[in-house]
């Protein structure tokens, strides 16, 4: 699909009249007053055609399960504890008669290591995922399997439901070594929760048993999910991120093979997911299930073409992150896996003369997938450790291909001091890109919009890789939404920014919120979908500027009351205090009698032990309890503590308003790795300043916060630690102005987060427009969410018909509305 097709967007076919939306008439609600005026003569960034994407990992069964069409769960009986502690290599299946899973000589190939042997006249039934495995009346369905039977026998192959058969049964003849089988089914009936059969008449063995739509995406082999492939396709992506995330920079970098013990917890190496299926490497994923492998390297290579999108693979750059975080110190196996990346864009880009190239032509492409961008590690915590290694695959890879540019990142968080360290080596290295993942609050993509205007123009540009305001309501897809329009603005230092993650199956959640839902039979697209689309299909050549009036500051002193937490953690409290500023005591607490002055809010076990308050529960998550006055506001707080056992450390709350909204001061933090202030803002967390650190069990540390206006200041035994002001505003009323090169039409974007109207003043700065615009708008109740049966954040198209030079228009109380107006 061409780009010039993608920014058609809002097509006067799909052109409705939605009075409903039409800017509202003064007198019809409250409204609050705002200007944007425009610049046509003056020219702003450059957009390139691919800054939006995707980001695809396999998490929340994203791969199997999701977007790869495999019906059959454990397909190849290689589910083990490996992957999950509660897995068999029967998980999923049922048996009937004789069924045992072995590891032997008689295997299929030396890669798939496990098969089945069944007994004469024994069965086995799989279930499929969520409800079962969902056929639809009159669609076909392809099913094969890998069998050996020496005497031979014949497969009855069944497809049915508890209300009875599904399509007519098949019986499949095998004899002799292991050997693929096929047939056809027809679904005679629609059904979700059905189930496949394979008896067998004599003793057999077998592996890889599939059942595939024949209708998959584009109707390619071994393919993807039509309605979840459509729905990303729809986007219209710039790039396509794969295949992680986590599951790239954690567990074991040694290959699957006898040399290293057939390892099953690896970091994701590209060689272990190309060929045939049937070869292809079983793996622990690191989000707690098996991945198969089926949906890998070449497939995401060829959905990145049928998508039109720039692929953009990351590779393991030895250095783990997520929690685990060590670096691998082993210069043969870092040479391998710089070879091995080398290889990658030889598989890529290579003639079919290459090595690398003619397997790719093996696989049915002969023409290259054209490759240009790469990422070398993710999230790392260790950022010396990490640039290291990074500097050697990027050293290889620029000799050999120099057109490649390669991605750095700079580590998990938006800030920091990992965050800072990773940002100086990336520049002192003259790095071209760096990958920045952020995960936070509605308020702080509200507070953030002008993050990118002080970076360095002459820097390495930024590839906003991950980031999502953690939650799928209309509220955040409406920040999400604010804070897009300063990436816009910055296209010039930002060239690549994608949602994530992209895909969550409903039944095994992992990570919450993301982009696209779906169950076995039915998907939709969150809030945050509908922004990101609307974003992508209206993206514009470049930037218009523009400036708007913002809403008056209305933010006060930081107020609230105090409280104590723990993570994973035993932790006892004592001699909590709370002075104000001019003396007074407001709280004062010894526990030399009981805690009737405290509020347990959150998970836990909370007792009065030797005057102290201890938290004993080790396995609990944020076991908040609470003292004081919502109304507090400029005081000292000082807590005693002592880590009694556990991961992590302490957490210490101000200006606590209720359980969602607080500040925290986390102490050893992320598996006792680091320590940070964060913010809480209607139950999203955002991190306002962290360092490395670690808390010592046993010992005991005096903590103090001091809260002055909207600025704390933190002391750790006695010496300050670190402190803050928060005075960003949580600016509601966003805008930025685009021109589609293509159209000649400029495309006013403009978001506004609050329940009241906002009657605005537009400015086009003496342009010759049309008096007719096109409009998109998304609008719902901030707590709208999207669901496979109600989808109450939906874009409707209308035409407005008062545009000039100067017009008003009222854009309406939480809602993003796209104006496309045709210059003359």
């Amino acid at each position: 699909m061409s780009r010039t097709r993608w920014r058609l967007g809002l097509s006067v076919t799909a052109l409705l009249t939605a009075s409903a939306l039409l800017p509202s008439p003064v007198h019809a609600e409250a409204a609050a007053d705002y200007t944007i005026t425009v610049d046509p003569s003056a020219r702003g960034a450059a957009i390139d055609d691919t800054m939006y994407g995707v980001f695809y990992e396999d998490i929340n069964r994203a791969a199997d399960g999701g977007l790869y069409a495999e019906l059959v769960q454990n397909r190849s009986f290689e589910y083990s504890t490996a992957d999950n502690a509660s897995y068999t290599p029967l998980t999923s299946w049922t048996a009937d008669g004789t069924a045992r899973v072995l590891d032997d000589a008689g295997r299929l190939n030396e890669r798939n290591r496990a098969y089945l042997s069944l007994g004469a006249g024994s069965s086995v039934t799989n279930g499929g995922y969520n409800t079962g495995i969902h056929v639809e009346k009159g669609e076909k369905y392809d099913f094969s399997v890998w069998a050996r039977a020496a005497g031979g026998t014949t497969l009855t192959v069944t497809l049915r439901d508890t209300a009875g058969t599904l399509a007519r049964v098949r019986e499949v003849a095998a004899r002799g070594e292991w050997r693929k089988y096929t047939a056809t089914f027809t679904a005679t009936r629609t059904s979700d929760r059905g189930r496949l059969a394979v008896a067998t008449a004599a003793p057999a063995a077998l592996d890889m048993v599939s059942l595939f739509p024949r209708d998959t995406y584009k109707h390619q082999p071994n393919g993807l999910r039509e309605d979840l492939a459509e729905k990303i396709e729809a986007l219209h992506p710039g790039f396509l991120r794969f295949p992680g995330g986590c599951l790239v920079n954690t567990g074991s970098m040694e290959d699957y093979s006898e040399a290293s013990g057939w390892q099953r917890e690896r970091s994701y190496q590209w060689k272990d997911t190309i060929g045939p299926v049937e070869e292809r490497a079983a793996n622990a994923n690191f989000w707690g299930y098996n991945q198969s492998y089926g949906l890998g390297y070449y497939e995401y290579f060829r959905f990145a073409e049928d998508i039109g999108a720039m692929p953009l693979p990351v590779v393991p750059a030895l250095v783990t992150g997520c929690g685990q975080n060590q670096a691998v110190d082993d210069e043969a196996l870092l040479e391998r896996h710089v070879q091995d990346t080398l290889d990658l864009i030889e598989f890529a880009n290579g003639p079919r003369t290459s090595e690398w190239g003619r397997k790719r032509a093996e696989m049915g492409h002969p023409k290259p997938f054209g490759l240009t961008h790469l990422g070398v590690g993710n999230e790392e915590n260790l950022p010396v450790e990490f640039m290291e290694r990074f500097e050697k695959f990027r050293a290889a890879i620029e000799a050999k291909y120099p057109d490649v540019t390669v991605v750095s990142n700079s580590g998990p968080d938006d800030s920091g001091a990992t965050f800072d360290t990773a940002w100086r080596l990336n520049r002192e290295a003259g790095v071209a890109m760096v990958d920045e993942h952020y995960y936070n609050s509605p308020q702080w993509f509200l507070q953030n919009n002008d993050r990118y205007d002080s970076y360095d123009r002459e820097g390495p540009k930024v590839f906003l890789g991950e980031y999502a305001s953690q939650g799928n309501a209309w509220k955040n897809a409406l920040s999400e939404a604010a804070f897009m329009t300063g990436l816009e603005r910055n296209a010039d230092v930002v060239k690549l920014a994608s949602y994530a993650p992209l895909l969550a199956n409903e039944d095994y959640v992992q990570w919450s919120p993301d982009m696209i839902w779906f169950n076995n039979h039915a998907s939709w697209g969150s809030a945050n979908y509908e922004v990101q689309k609307l974003f992508m299909n209206n993206t514009g050549d470049r930037v218009v500027p523009s400036a708007a009036t913002g809403t008056p500051d209305v933010s006060g002193p930081i107020t609230g009351a105090v409280g104590l937490s723990t993570w994973a953690t035993s932790a006892a409290y004592d001699d909590v205090r709370v002075t104000s500023a001019d003396g007074r005591t407001l709280l004062s607490d010894d526990f030399s009698g009981d805690a009737s002055r405290w509020t347990h809010s959150g998970a836990g076990s909370w007792t009065v032990q030797d005057g102290a308050y201890v938290q004993t529960d080790t396995a609990a998550e944020n076991t908040m309890v609470t003292a004081g006055d919502p109304a507090w506001q400029n005081y000292d707080l000082h807590v005693r503590a002592t880590k009694k056992a556990g991961k992590e450390g302490f957490l210490v709350a101000f200006g606590v308003k209720d359980t969602g909204n607080y500040y925290w001061w986390n102490l050893g933090g992320w598996n006792n790795t680091q320590s940070a202030v964060e913010q809480a803002a209607d139950g999203g967390k955002s991190t306002l300043l962290s360092k490395a650190g670690s808390i010592e069990t046993g010992r005991a540390y005096d903590i103090d916060v001091k809260v002055r206006g909207r600025q704390v200041t933190l002391y750790l035994d006695g010496k300050e630690w670190g402190g803050f002001t928060d005075d960003k505003p949580a600016e509601p009323f966003r805008q930025v102005v685009t021109e589609d090169a293509r159209t000649g039409d400029l495309i006013v974007k403009v978001v506004n987060a609050q329940d009241t109207a906002a009657r605005t003043a537009v400015d086009l700065g003496g342009a010759e427009v049309a008096a007719k615009a096109r409009v998109t708008t998304l609008a719902a109740d901030q707590d709208a969410v999207n669901t496979e049966t109600t989808t109450p954040v939906t874009p409707v198209r209308s035409t407005f018909s008062g545009v000039a030079s100067e017009f008003e228009y009222t854009f309406p109380a939480n809602s993003v509305t796209f104006l496309r107006i045709r210059q003359e």
